[in-house]
């Protein structure tokens, strides 16, 4: 009989089927912050007064602790056909053409079943790195892709006026341990992308990097003397902290991470990214972790999840997305090593899809989904949550898998658990999180 570990914290046997159970020509201060923080991306050249030292302070050394890694599956993944309840009668029967067969899928506990593009992450899974936790997602209703992402990177569903992320409201509570003398590192927390996202918006700085190798210092180009000296005075001059301390570090950090010869990174072991975005992003979030810049908590996003039309089965569209995802995830795990016990990667998207397939082969805008949970100190190995069944009189509104686990628990553990952060009711307000309701997958 296989187990399932419920929201209240409880580890009962069960059936799974709930019986019982900007420098280029000018900068500006405005153009420079974004919503309280610092981004990054792609600056060509550093001003030549920026070169006094401040390494010691920008990027003490963190070794020994955690580090939480956030993966965003933007436009709403089809958590049913990734971890698929093959032994459900009803799963087929809505599925009739994108129904992973039996025969394909990589069986995880007798009840559930891995898509077969994931093979590459079901080794851990076997070796107890790797958890899932089915029917999650928002308490929300919300079917706009738009309000269901601001409303989980916000941590506030169904809160519009909240002008945080969650992720940096746990960073503002939780215990600074990449600092020296009080001083945090300016790579305490970091995304990868073009912006700072809704995740990491807030009052602690967060930088955005948009390619690691587009970095350069000065001397590959010159700042006219004129410039740079109004740029140095535009700091000496402004009563903002964060621009007047952090912001002239953050350019001194750019100089130190381009020592680290981004363009000539080697993955540990021979791990393989692919050539995709997403591979291309979580390949920098290793090599960010491991250059010792004191970084705590690195988020990625990644898209292409929205499958109304010829969203396929074994093979096809859907297929093309999870094994560019898993392989992705399978060598970061790989890469880090033995640091990959300091580690925890976490996914989430908006809602899951329709229990149905659609009449274009496709899955329509849904409810709950899957979150996957990896990392050296995760309780892996297993499928957590409630199940609460695909019978047509148990679906949400009689189209979707019903959320039994709130997402805000997932996310709560892996925050209390890996950074150290004990103030849950200010990271997720009102939602109760509590850890006697944990899952225990960390």
């Amino acid at each position: 009989m296989a187990k399932t570990i419920f929201t209240d914290g409880s580890d009962w046997g069960c059936d799974l089927q709930g019986r019982d159970l900007p420098l280029r020509n000018s900068v500006t201060r405005r153009g420079f912050l974004r919503g309280g923080a610092l981004a990054l991306v792609g600056t060509s050249v550093i001003p030549a007064f920026l070169t006094r030292s401040v390494y010691a302070e920008v990027a003490r050394a963190a070794g020994g602790k955690k580090k939480l890694v956030v993966i965003f599956q933007r436009g709403a993944c089809d958590g049913l056909n990734v971890v698929v309840p093959y032994k459900e009668p009803n799963y087929y029967a809505m599925r009739p053409t994108i129904g992973i067969a039996q025969k394909d899928l990589l069986d995880l506990d007798g009840f559930f079943g891995l898509h077969p593009a994931m093979a590459s992450v079901k080794p851990l899974f076997d070796q107890g790195h790797l958890a899932m936790v089915q029917a999650a997602g928002s308490p929300d209703p919300s079917r706009s892709h738009f309000d269901a992402q601001d409303y989980m990177e916000s941590g506030t569903p169904g809160v519009k006026s909240t002008v945080d992320g969650w992720l940096n409201r746990a960073l503002q509570v939780e215990p600074q341990h990449g600092s020296q003398a009080g001083k945090p590192s300016v790579f305490r927390a970091v995304a990868l992308g073009p912006e700072v996202p809704r995740t990491l918006a807030g009052r602690v700085p967060a930088i955005a990097v948009a390619n690691l190798a587009d970095f350069s210092v000065a001397g590959k180009g010159a700042v006219a003397e004129g410039e740079s000296s109004a740029f140095q005075s535009m700091y000496d001059e402004s009563s903002d902290a964060l621009l007047h301390g952090t912001g002239t570090d953050t350019f001194e950090a750019v100089k130190m991470l381009k020592a680290t010869n981004p363009a000539g990174y080697k993955p540990l072991d021979g791990a393989v990214y692919p050539q995709s975005a997403f591979g291309n992003s979580l390949k920098q979030v290793a090599q960010l972790l491991k250059a010792n810049l004191g970084v705590e908590a690195a988020f990625a996003d990644v898209g292409g999840w929205d499958t109304h039309q010829n969203q396929g089965g074994a093979e096809g569209q859907l297929a093309g997305r999870l094994r560019d995802f898993s392989d992705t995830i399978a060598a970061f795990w790989k890469d880090m090593g033995d640091e990959a016990e300091n580690v925890t990667l976490v996914t989430m998207s908006e809602f899951g899809r329709t229990a149905r397939q659609n009449g274009t082969g496709g899955t329509d805008h849904g409810h709950a989904n899957v979150m996957f949970v990896l990392g050296g100190q995760v309780k892996g190995g297993k499928v957590c949550g409630r199940w609460p069944g695909l019978a047509n009189e148990q679906l949400n509104e009689g189209r979707d898998l019903v959320v039994t686990t709130d997402f805000r628990n997932v996310l709560g553990e892996a925050a209390y658990k890996t950074l150290g952060v004990r103030k849950l009711d200010v990271v997720f307000p009102g939602a109760k999180v509590e850890p006697s309701g944990f899952l225990n997958f960390v």
